[in-house]
C-alpha cells in the first residue's frame, strides 16, 4: 500500500525524470513539487501545464535552443546542473558585491548576506496594466488624504474617517498641522505590498509611506538575475526600471531647484540612520547609483530655518533630502528627544519650506491596517471614482458594527488575523503593526487598538534549490513615484519576497528571501540609462560632491587603522619569531619589544615581560591577537581590523565593490585562521605560533593590497587627502615610538637590535644596500631619520605630511597652524647637528627628537579633528 500524499518524501512527489537532453520546460514540470490546493500557482495552469510565460522562459535556455539546432556545446547542457550552477553564481555575486542586510537580535546587530532566489516572478502585460492603474490611484488617494488631514480635515468633519485613527496614532504629527511642504507635495514615493489570491486577482495587503524601503535591493536583484538569463530577459521583453530611479531624482531636483538662488543646481542628499540600519547596504548602493551624498543626521545642521551639510570646507546648503530615517527619529527637538539619528530643527525647516523632504514627515498613520476598510468611501469623496485595487478584507474593532459583524462570522477569529491598529512601542522605535496572539476577549478592553483582517493564502512562486522546484508563498512590493507635476508612475518591477512555508514569515529578518520581478511589455522596452542629458561646462563644478565632515573623519581613521594594523602585524611577527627561535636575544632587545608590545596594544599591561617569562608573554600575545573586543585588555590586531572594517562600513558609498570586498576577505581570513584552534580545542585553546605567523604573513599581503587600493584607486579629493594624512600621522607616531623604545631599552648596541628595529621600519634592504658593514647609530640615523626618500623614515614621513597638509581645505592661516606643529624642514635634525657626537650623544638627540615627533603627531591629529570634524565653531556658510 502506497503512503498517502501527506507522508510522501520530497523526491517521491516529483514527476518522472525527463530524458537526457530534454528542455527546461520538461525539467520544471518534472522537478516541481505537487501544486497545493486552494492557492494560485505562478508556474502551472490548473490542468498542470506550464503557464505561457514560463514556457517562453524555458524556450530561451541552452538545452531548449539545442532542440532547435543549437551548437554542440549547448547540447551537453544538463538543465538541472545548469540551474544549480546559476544558483551558485548568484550567491557568489552577492558575496562579491557585499550585499547584506542587518539582523537584530538579543546579541545586537549582525550583518547577514542578502538572500536572492535564481528564478524571477514573471507578470504578464495585462496583469501589470491593472496593477499599475490601481497602484497609481492609491498613491494619488494617499496624497489627497494627507493634504486634507493636515489642512481642512473634511474627512473628519464628514465622518469618512474615525478621528481615533488619526488622533491616537503617533504617526500623525501635530506640529505639521496647517503646513504645506516645499514643492507642494508630501509624498514623492509610496510602496504597496500586493498578494495574489486563489482566484488570481491582486489584493493590497499593506502600504508604506514613511520611508519605503527596498529600492536599492530591487535594482541590485535586477542586475544579478538579468545577467543569469540574458536571452530570456530580452526575448520576453522585460520592461526596464532605470527610468523610475531617474524620475525619482528629477522629481526631487525639480522641486528643490526653486529653493536655489538664481535657479542653479540644488544639492540633494540621502539621509540614512547609519551602518546599523537594517537596510544600510541599499542606502549606500542607492546613493551611489543616484549620485547623492550619503549622510547621517549628525552630518546636517539647521541654521536660520535652513538645512546645511557639514563638510570639511564648511557648511554647505542642502535643498532636498531623500529620507531613510523614520518620522519619529527625524527631529529630537520636536519628536523623540532621545533620537541621535535626526537633525535638530528639521521640522522647523520643513515648515519654513526651505528644504524638500522625500517623503515629508507625517504620513506614518497611513500605514495602519485599520485604514483599509474606509478607503473605498474616502476614494469616492476625494477622487470621485471607485477604488480600483481591493484591499484584504478589514474590520476595525473600534467601530462596534464591524466588530460585531466579524465576531458573528467567526467567534474565535480562527480564519482571521488580528493586528494592532497603532504601532507597538519597541526599543528600536515604532513598529508599523504587530500580529496580536492574545485571547479574543482582550480585544474588548480597547477595541480601537485592534484590527481584524481576512486570512489569505498567498500565491506560490517557483524557487529552485537542491534540484527541486519548490512553490513558496509570495508577496510583491511595488513602488509609485511622483513626477515634477504630481503625476504618479509605477516602477515596472518590484521587490518580491517569499516565505519558507505557509506559516513562515516573509520578513528578511525572519528567514524570508527575495526574487527579481519581471514585468513583461507588449510595447517598446524602455532603453533609458541613468546617465543624464548632456552637461554644460557650468554644471561640472556644481556636480562635484562635497566631503561631509563625518565622511572625512571616517576616511582619516581608515588611514590610521590601516597603518596601525600594518605596524602591529610587523611587531607581532618580530615578537613571535623571537620567542620561537630560542634566540640569544639580549635583555635590552627583549625589554624593547615587551615595552612596545604593551604600549601598542599587542599585549595587555601587567603581563610578565619577555625577559621575565617568554612563554607567558607569548601566550598573552597569542590570546590578544584574535580578540576583536579587547576583552584581554589589549587592542591588538583583530581589534584594529574590526575598527578598520567599521570605518569602511560607514564609507560603503565611497569605496569600490572590490575594495570593500578586499577588506571583508582580509578580516574574515585572519579571523578564520585564529578561530580554527578554538573550534577544535575549545574556547581557551590558542593557535600555535607557526600557524599565527603564516596568518600574519597573509594579512600583511592583504594590507599591502588595501594600501594599494587606497593609494591608486581613489579620487584625490579632500577625503583622500584626509585618509592619507591620517595614515601618515599614525606612521609618524609609530616610527617615533619604536625608535624611542629601542633607545630607552639600550637595544641598539648590538647588531641583532639594529636588525630588529630595521625590520620594524621595513627598511632592512635599504640599510644593507647603503651601509653593508656599518651598524652604528649614525648609519641607522641616516636611513631611519634623515633620508627623505625612505617613506618610513622621519624625514620621509614629514615630507609627505607637509605636502598633503598644504593641500587640505582652509585658508593659509589654518594650514600654517598645522605645519607649525611639525619641524619646518627635514626631520627636525640635520647631519651637521650630529657631527662630532659619539653614540651616546647621537642616541640622546634621536630620543629627544622621537619624543617631540610622537607628541607632534598626536597634537596634529587633534588639531585636524577640531578643524574638520567638529563644525561647532561654524565654518563659513555658503549660500
Amino acid at each position: 500500500m502506497s503512503p498517502g500524499p501527506q507522508v510522501l518524501s520530497r523526491q517521491a512527489a516529483l514527476s518522472p525524470e525527463p530524458a537526457a537532453g530534454a528542455g527546461l520546460d520538461r525539467l520544471l514540470l518534472a522537478r516541481a513539487l505537487p501544486p497545493q490546493p486552494g492557492v494560485w500557482d505562478e508556474l502551472r495552469e490548473p490542468d498542470g501545464a506550464l503557464r505561457a510565460r514560463w514556457r517562453r522562459f524555458a524556450a530561451c535556455m541552452p538545452a531548449a535552443r539545442d532542440a532547435g539546432g543549437g551548437s554542440p556545446r549547448d547540447s551537453a547542457v544538463d538543465p538541472a546542473a545548469d540551474l544549480d550552477r546559476r544558483v551558485g553564481d548568484v550567491a557568489a555575486e552577492l558575496r562579491r558585491a557585499g550585499v547584506t542586510h542587518n539582523v537584530f537580535g538579543a546579541g545586537g546587530v549582525a550583518s547577514r548576506p542578502w538572500s536572492l532566489e535564481l528564478l524571477p516572478l514573471i507578470i504578464e502585460p495585462a496583469e501589470w496594466s491593472a496593477i499599475e492603474r490601481g497602484v497609481a490611484q492609491r498613491a494619488a488617494l494617499l496624497e489627497a488624504m494627507l493634504a486634507d488631514l493636515y489642512g481642512g480635515q473634511r474627512l473628519l468633519r464628514d465622518a469618512l474617517l474615525p478621528a481615533a485613527l488619526l488622533l491616537r496614532h503617533p504617526g500623525w504629527l501635530r506640529p505639521l498641522l496647517g503646513s504645506v511642504p516645499a514643492g507642494g507635495q508630501r509624498l514623492l514615493i509610496a510602496a504597496f505590498d500586493l498578494v495574489r489570491g486563489p482566484d488570481g486577482g491582486w489584493t493590497l495587503a499593506a502600504q508604506r509611506t514613511q520611508v519605503p524601503s527596498g529600492l536599492g535591493y530591487v535594482l541590485h536583484n535586477r542586475l544579478v538575475v538579468a545577467r543569469q538569463f540574458p536571452d530570456a530577459f530580452r526575448e520576453l521583453r522585460v520592461q526596464r526600471i532605470a527610468s523610475s530611479y531617474r524620475l525619482l531624482l528629477d522629481s526631487i531636483e525639480q522641486r528643490a531647484r526653486a529653493l536655489v538662488p538664481g535657479g542653479g543646481a540644488p544639492r540633494i542628499v540621502l539621509l540614512t540612520p547609519g551602518p546599523y540600519a537594517e537596510t544600510y547596504f541599499e542606502h549606500a548602493y542607492l546613493a551611489r547609483y543616484l549620485g547623492l551624498p550619503l549622510v547621517e543626521g549628525g552630518d546636517l545642521a539647521v541654521r536660520g530655518e535652513r538645512l546645511f551639510l557639514k563638510t570639511v570646507e564648511g557648511l554647505e546648503p542642502v535643498h532636498g533630502v531623500l529620507r531613510r530615517v523614520d518620522d519619529d527619529w527625524c527631529d529630537p527637538l520636536e519628536l523623540r528627544p532621545d533620537s541621535a539619528l535626526g537633525v535638530p530643527g528639521l521640522l522647523q525647516a520643513a515648515r519654513a519650506r526651505t528644504v524638500v523632504l522625500a517623503n515629508a514627515p507625517g504620513s506614518a498613520f497611513l500605514e495602519t491596517p485599520a485604514l483599509q476598510g474606509f478607503l473605498p468611501g474616502i476614494c469616492r469623496a476625494l477622487l470621485d471614482e471607485p477604488l480600483l485595487l481591493p484591499s484584504v478584507p478589514t474590520w476595525w474593532c473600534g467601530e462596534a458594527a464591524a466588530w460585531d459583524d466579524v465576531r458573528r462570522r467567526d467567534p474565535a477569529l480562527a480564519g482571521h488575523v488580528v493586528r494592532s491598529t497603532y504601532p507597538i512601542a519597541a526599543s528600536d522605535g515604532w513598529r508599523t503593526s504587530q500580529v496580536f496572539d492574545g485571547p479574543v476577549s482582550a480585544i474588548g478592553d480597547d477595541p480601537e487598538a485592534f484590527t481584524v483582517q481576512g486570512r489569505l493564502r498567498l500565491a506560490r512562486a517557483p524557487t529552485w534549490g537542491d534540484g527541486v522546484l519548490a512553490p513558496r508563498p509570495a508577496m510583491v512590493r511595488v513602488y509609485a513615484i511622483a513626477d515634477g507635476e504630481g503625476r504618479w508612475h509605477v516602477l515596472p518591477g518590484g521587490m518580491t519576497r517569499v516565505a519558507r512555508g505557509e506559516a513562515a514569515s516573509l520578513s528578511m529578518q525572519r528567514g524570508g528571501t527575495s526574487l527579481d520581478t519581471w514585468v513583461l511589455t507588449d510595447g517598446p522596452v524602455d532603453g533609458f540609462s541613468m546617465l543624464p542629458s548632456r552637461l554644460s561646462p557650468d554644471d561640472i563644478g556644481r556636480r562635484r560632491r562635497p566631503v561631509a565632515s563625518r565622511t572625512g573623519e571616517n576616511l582619516f581613521w581608515l588611514g590610521r587603522y590601516t597603518e596601525r594594523t600594518e605596524q602591529l602585524v610587523r611587531l607581532a611577527r618580530a615578537t613571535l619569531t623571537l620567542t620561537e627561535a630560542d634566540s640569544d636575544a639580549s635583555a635590552p632587545e627583549q625589554r624593547a619589544l615587551s615595552d612596545l608590545a604593551v604600549r601598542c596594544g599587542l599585549a595587555p599591561a601587567g603581563v610578565p615581560s619577555l625577559a621575565q617569562s617568554p612563554r607567558l608573554f607569548e601566550r598573552a600575545v597569542l590570546s590578544a591577537l584574535g580578540d576583536s573586543q579587547a576583552r584581554s585588555g589589549a587592542c591588538s590586531v583583530a581589534f584594529n581590523l574590526a575598527a578598520l572594517e567599521r570605518a569602511s562600513q560607514a564609507l560603503r558609498d565611497q569605496l569600490s565593490v572590490e575594495q570593500w570586498g578586499l577588506i571583508l576577505r582580509m578580516c574574515e581570513s585572519f579571523a578564520d585562521a585564529l578561530d580554527g584552534p578554538r573550534r577544535e580545542g575549545g574556547a581557551d585553546a590558542l593557535p600555535r605560533p607557526p600557524e599565527v605567523l603564516a596568518a600574519l604573513d597573509r594579512l600583511a599581503l592583504y594590507l599591502a593590497a588595501v594600501t594599494g587600493a587606497q593609494t591608486d584607486r581613489m579620487v584625490r579629493d579632500h577625503g583622500w587627502r584626509l585618509l592619507t594624512v591620517g595614515r601618515l600621522v599614525e606612521r609618524l607616531i609609530g616610527v617615533a615610538e619604536r625608535m624611542r623604545a629601542f633607545l630607552d631599552a639600550g637595544a641598539l648596541q648590538r647588531a641583532a637590535g639594529v636588525e630588529l628595529l630595521l625590520e620594524l621600519f621595513d627598511s632592512v634592504i635599504t640599510f644593507r644596500s647603503r651601509h653593508q658593514s656599518h651598524e652604528d647609530l649614525l648609519a641607522l640615523a641616516d636611513v631611519l631619520v634623515l633620508d627623505g626618500t625612505n617613506p618610513r623614515s622621519f624625514a620621509g614621513v614629514l615630507r609627505r605630511l607637509r605636502t598633503e597638509l598644504g593641500k587640505l581645505p582652509g585658508d593659509g592661516r589654518a594650514l600654517a597652524a598645522f605645519l607649525a606643529l611639525l619641524p619646518a624642514e627635514g626631520a627636525g635634525i640635520a647631519v651637521a647637528d650630529l657631527r662630532g657626537c659619539d653614540d651616546a650623544q647621537v642616541g640622546a638627540a634621536l630620543r629627544a627628537l622621537a619624543v617631540r615627533l610622537a607628541a607632534a603627531g598626536a597634537g596634529l591629529a587633534d588639531a585636524i579633528g577640531e578643524r574638520y570634524f567638529d563644525v561647532a565653531h561654524e565654518l563659513e556658510q555658503r549660500v
